[in-house]
C-alpha cells in the first residue's frame, strides 16, 4: 500500500482537471529559484505560464506513455517495452519519425501511480469514444493514453497537402473506447470547436490541433486562381471536408498578419 502524502494537500499544486485516471496539477508559482532565475519565474508566471503535470491512478489498468515522460512511479506498478521484437520496433521507429512521436511508448501496469514530467504546455484529457470513428492529432500532442486505444498513422492525400499546408505528412490517429493525453499550444478554454456536417473548413496556417479522423484534409489555393490566391494575400489553405469535428487554435506562433498587406 502507497500513501502519498503532500500532493493532494499542497497549497502550490491545484487539481484542474480529471478524467478516466489521469488527474491534471497545476503549479502556482515555481518556489525551486535561485536568484538569477527569479525573475523570469516571476515574469513566466504572470503570463501564465506554470508548470503542469498528469498524475495516472492505477487501479489494475495499463496505458501507454511518450517515452521520457514518466518522472516517477509508486506501488505495484510495472513498465514494459512495448515492443515485440527487431521488426516491431522498426515499424514503430518508422511510425515514430513520421508522427513527431517517439519511437516505442513504454506501457505502464499495476496498482499505484505514474507521475509525469511537468511541462509548460497545456494538457488536454479527450474521450476518443466522443470522436466517433477517431481523432487526428498534430504532431507532437501525443503525452499518454489508455492501453485500450488503438493507434494509427493517417496518410495526406497528397504530398501537397505536406508540403504547403505547415502539416507533417502524417499523422497520428487513436480511436476505440479510452482517454488521451495531449499537449496543446493554447489552453482548452480558448480552442474553437469545429462542428462540420456535409460542409468544408478552410483554415489558413496549421492552426486546427486535432480533427475526426472522418474529415478529408487537402491543401488547396486560397482561389481558384492562382492570381487571385496572390491578390488575396492568403495563397494556400488547409481544407477539411465532410462531417467531423475540428479544435482549432485562436492564434498560434508564425501566424501573425504580415504589414504588407496592411492599408496604405
Amino acid at each position: 500500500m502507497i500513501q502519498v502524502n503532500h500532493l493532494q494537500d499542497n497549497p502550490n499544486l491545484t487539481q484542474i482537471a480529471q478524467l478516466g485516471s489521469y488527474i491534471v496539477y497545476e503549479h502556482q508559482k515555481d518556489l525551486s529559484v535561485t536568484p538569477s532565475s527569479a525573475a523570469n519565474a516571476y515574469f513566466l508566471h504572470e503570463m501564465n505560464f506554470k508548470k503542469r503535470q498528469v498524475l495516472c491512478v492505477m487501479n489494475g489498468n495499463a496505458i501507454r506513455m511518450q517515452a521520457g515522460a514518466m518522472q516517477w512511479i509508486a506501488g505495484q506498478v510495472e513498465m514494459s517495452s512495448n515492443v515485440r521484437g527487431v521488426g516491431d520496433f522498426l515499424g514503430k521507429a518508422i511510425k515514430g519519425a513520421a508522427t513527431g512521436e517517439s519511437a516505442a511508448k513504454p506501457l505502464y501496469q499495476g496498482y499505484g501511480y505514474v507521475m509525469l514530467e511537468p511541462t509548460y504546455k497545456y494538457i488536454l484529457l479527450e474521450n476518443v469514444a466522443n470522436w466517433g470513428t477517431g481523432i487526428v492529432i498534430d504532431d507532437g500532442m501525443f503525452l499518454a493514453c489508455d492501453a485500450s486505444l488503438q493507434e494509427s498513422i493517417v496518410a495526406r492525400r497528397s504530398i501537397s497537402s505536406a508540403l504547403l499546408g505547415g502539416e507533417g505528412l502524417f499523422n497520428l490517429s487513436l480511436s476505440g473506447q479510452g482517454i488521451a493525453v495531449l499537449e496543446s499550444p493554447v489552453p482548452r478554454e480558448e480552442l474553437i470547436e469545429l462542428v462540420m456536417q456535409d460542409d468544408v473548413v478552410k483554415i489558413d496556417g496549421n492552426m486546427a490541433v486535432a480533427w475526426s479522423n472522418t474529415l478529408q484534409f487537402t491543401v488547396e489555393k486560397s482561389s481558384k486562381s492562382l492570381i487571385g490566391s496572390a491578390v488575396s494575400g492568403e495563397g494556400f489553405v488547409n481544407v477539411y471536408r465532410g462531417s467531423g469535428r475540428i479544435l482549432m487554435a485562436p492564434t498560434v506562433a508564425g501566424t501573425t498578419m504580415s504589414q504588407k498587406n496592411s492599408p496604405k
